[in-house]
């Protein structure tokens, strides 16, 4: 049992609203939010945990991350797996999603085999709750970092045998034949997101509003951008109440982006993500994704032809970088990276608030969101 004290515990209020609570030790029996109590009723047998005036708050999700520490889920790998569950665990990450490439379809299924391994081993660190499939359903005039050879017509069959596993499919809207994969895709629990597409501002709306669509991948990035005569897909997202994930990292968005953003969503249904390669964690240097050189230098990861491939950011120095650029309050800013991806997820009933009987993965991090501990079904993994 551990028995965690002095800090500002980040919590929900009786709306759901996240705050901070700064009274009261919260208990973790067994892998178990135990709740609030006062420091005469920790229980003898406890561990304490100080926080030391730092901020505890519920561990991180990530819902697009491709890889890190020399590791992609196209690597197809438990091993791979593990080296990216271990680096996301030191950074506030208690749980996860590998996301494909546009590669091979063999190869896709592949990965998504050992992910299917993954979710009922569990490697040491981060959670892996299952899949996010970047493509291969998307556009060619937005390809970004994918590979145009691998792009193919969405298909529900290719994705059937993998749908306990796939939690999120990004495909572009317009390339579609007719909605039944979306409508296929939505009744076996599977987040459809719009990405790496070429539809205009009507088409996205659409496919929100008509379609029930409610995820945008890695707003301004690899779609149509936003002008006051063609909204485009930036200003679709901006428009609905779809969950919108954002790269906060400087160089994938400029940090008034992120400002119009987080002022467009009135700071509600935004989904911080790292969408990292696996140069992140690894310095500058040359690295590969889905087979393609990749050139790293500070926080910048191209291709040969310039091209932005990925980041190299974590999800500690995103959230940082979201709070100094926006200024929101800093409870607001870990909704975005926990309550908002888990129930997107269906599963903030077990993760994603520090409230009894939810999962016990925590995180204590200073004013710079430099990690202390993180705590991950209550077991310390990093302190």
């Amino acid at each position: 049992m551990l028995a965690i004290k002095n800090g500002r515990f980040i919590v929900p209020d009786e709306q759901g609203n996240f705050v901070f609570r700064e009274d009261g030790v919260l208990l973790c029996a067994g892998e178990k939010i135990k709740g609030f109590v006062t420091e005469q009723e920790i229980p003898p047998e406890a561990e304490i945990v100080d926080a030391k005036g730092n901020y505890v708050a519920p561990g991180f999700i990530n819902v697009h991350i491709h890889g890190c520490a020399g590791a992609d889920t196209m690597d197809g790998s438990q091993e791979a797996l593990a080296k990216m569950a271990k680096l996301q665990a030191q950074t506030g990450v208690t749980a996860f999603l590998p996301t494909t490439m546009t590669c091979k379809w063999s190869e896709v299924e592949t990965a998504l085999g050992v992910i299917q391994e993954a979710m009922k081993s569990q490697p040491a660190g981060a959670q892996v709750l299952g899949a996010h499939m970047e493509g291969p359903f998307i556009s060619p005039a937005k390809k970004g970092a994918q590979a145009e050879e691998n792009i193919r017509q969405a298909d529900y069959h290719l994705v059937e045998p993998w749908q306990s596993v796939v939690k999120i499919i990004t495909l572009a809207p317009e390339e579609l034949v007719d909605y039944t994969f979306v409508e296929k895709c939505q009744q076996a629990g599977i987040v459809v997101s719009i990405g790496h597409t070429a539809a205009d501002y009507d088409t996205a709306v659409e496919a929100v509003e008509k379609h029930g669509i409610q995820h945008f991948t890695h707003v301004y990035n690899a779609m149509t951008g936003f002008s006051h005569r063609a909204p485009g897909v930036v200003g679709a997202a901006f428009d609905t109440e779809a969950n919108c994930e954002i790269i906060a990292d400087n160089v994938h968005s400029h940090p008034m982006a992120q400002r119009l953003l987080y002022h467009a969503k009135e700071g509600k249904h935004i989904v911080l993500i790292t969408d990292s390669l696996r140069a992140c964690g690894l310095g500058d240097g040359p690295s590969e994704l889905g087979g393609q050189a990749v050139f790293v230098k500070g926080e910048l990861a191209t291709l040969q032809d310039g091209t932005i491939a990925g980041s190299v950011a974590t999800m500690n120095r995103c959230v940082k970088i979201f709070w100094e650029n926006t200024g929101a309050d800093l409870p607001q800013i870990i909704e975005m990276v926990t309550r908002t991806p888990a129930e997107e997820l269906a599963c903030y009933a077990e993760r994603g608030s520090l409230t009894t009987g939810k999962r016990a993965d925590v995180v204590i991090f200073d004013e710079d969101v430099n990690l202390q501990q993180v705590i991950i079904g209550g077991k310390r993994h990093f302190n």
